[in-house]
C-alpha cells in the first residue's frame, strides 16, 4: 500500500512539474506587446515605428488601437503575419531583442556591421535619411533578380560601388553609419524603392541620367 502511494505521489508530482513548465512556456510566448499591454517595450515599439513613418500617435508606452494599426502597417510591409501583435518575429524585424532571439542575433550584426560600412564609404556626411537611403537601395538590389541575392553579394558586385573600389569600405563606420543600416533592415526605405543613386555634379555615365528618379536626398539622386 505505501510503495503504491509513493508511486503515485511521485506521479502526481511530475505530471504537476509538467503542467507548471508548460504554463511557464505558454506565459514567456504570451508576455509579448499586443493590445492593452503598456511598458517600456511598447514605448520602444512607437518610438520606432514613429521613427519610420508607421504611427503618427503619442508615445505613451499604451498598446492602443493606433499602435495595433501601425504594427500591422509594418508587419505587412515586412512580409510577417498581420495581426498587430508585436511576438518576436515582428520584435527581431524591428530590431528589439528578446529571449529566443540569440540565435538570429550573429547573423543580424553581421549584416549591420557590413551595411554600416557600406553607408560610412558611399555617403558619410550625408543627411541621416540619405544614409539610410543608400542601404536601403542595397536591399532593394538583394530583392531584385538583377542582381545577387546577398547583401555581400550586392555590395562586392563588380564595379557596383565606389567605396568598395577605392578602399573606404574597409574603414571603421561611426555609429549614425550603424544605426542607419539597423533602419534599414527594419523596413524603413526613404529611396522609395529606388535600386541606384548617383551624385548629379560628378556622374559621367549617361546611362543613369535616364533612370526614373524617386528622390533626391543632400548629394545623391536615387532611381530605378
Amino acid at each position: 500500500m505505501k510503495k503504491k502511494l509513493v508511486k503515485c505521489t511521485i506521479l502526481l508530482t511530475l505530471v504537476v512539474m509538467f503542467i507548471v513548465t508548460l504554463s511557464l512556456q505558454y506565459i514567456e510566448a504570451d508576455a509579448l506587446s499586443k493590445y492593452g499591454s503598456r511598458g517600456k517595450e511598447v514605448t520602444t515599439i512607437q518610438e520606432k515605428l514613429k521613427r519610420w513613418g508607421y504611427y503618427n500617435g503619442s508615445v505613451d508606452g499604451i498598446y492602443g488601437s493606433q499602435t495595433v494599426a501601425a504594427v500591422k502597417r509594418f508587419q505587412q510591409k515586412n512580409g510577417l503575419a498581420v495581426d498587430g501583435i508585436a511576438g518576436t518575429k515582428t520584435l527581431n524585424a524591428m530590431g528589439i531583442m528578446t529571449s529566443s532571439s540569440s540565435s538570429s542575433s550573429s547573423s543580424n550584426s553581421s549584416n549591420v556591421n557590413l551595411l554600416a560600412r557600406a553607408i560610412y564609404g558611399e555617403a558619410r556626411g550625408e543627411p541621416y535619411t540619405g544614409q539610410v537611403a543608400v542601404a536601403a537601395v542595397i536591399l532593394n538590389r538583394v530583392k531584385s533578380s538583377k542582381f545577387p541575392n546577398t547583401i555581400s553579394g550586392v555590395i562586392y558586385q563588380s564595379g557596383a560601388f565606389d567605396a568598395v573600389s577605392d578602399g573606404q569600405i574597409n574603414m571603421t563606420p561611426d555609429s549614425t553609419a550603424k544605426k542607419a543600416a539597423q533602419d534599414a533592415l527594419n523596413g524603413w526605405d526613404p529611396s522609395y524603392g529606388a535600386i541606384y543613386y548617383f551624385n548629379p555634379s560628378t556622374a559621367t555615365n549617361k546611362w543613369i541620367w535616364s533612370r526614373p528618379m524617386t528622390v533626391t536626398i543632400g548629394k545623391h539622386r536615387f532611381c530605378k
